[in-house]
């Protein structure tokens, strides 16, 4: 009995924990000025950037009401996301990469993804 319980407890945590990876592994692709694109993955706090075929972890920075904003210190890459627009810069070589990025749904009039269950973008 106790091993059937066993068996059944770690087939729902894999579950769980399966749903919880597929959920933030969703790829977001965005489509910019001048024909650039870049896609994204992950959380409000944590993004995986894929440009020009090379990936960078960002994390959460403290950003500007109506803002959020994403950096990794080491490649320069700093995502900065409105309500209607991104846009990508690399801070080390003080240049703007990507401009007027928005993923499909915003295009339809849709807040990012990434706003989703940010404060203080959580729509009521």
């Amino acid at each position: 009995m106790k091993k059937n319980l066993l068996t059944i407890s770690v087939v729902l945590v894999s579950l769980f924990a399966a749903a919880h990876v597929s959920a933030s592994e969703e790829v977001f692709t965005w489509t910019c000025s001048e024909s650039k694109q870049f896609k994204t993955t992950g959380t409000t706090e944590k993004v995986r950037l894929t440009w020009e075929s090379k990936t960078y972890d960002l994390e959460r920075q403290t950003s500007l009401p109506g803002s959020l904003r994403y950096k990794n210190t080491n490649s320069g890459h700093d995502l900065v996301v409105l309500g209607n627009k991104a846009m990508l810069f690399n801070i080390k070589a003080g240049v703007r990469l990507a401009d007027f990025c928005q993923t499909a749904e915003m295009k339809t009039g849709k807040l990012p993804h990434l706003f989703a269950g940010a404060e203080p973008f959580v729509q009521n």
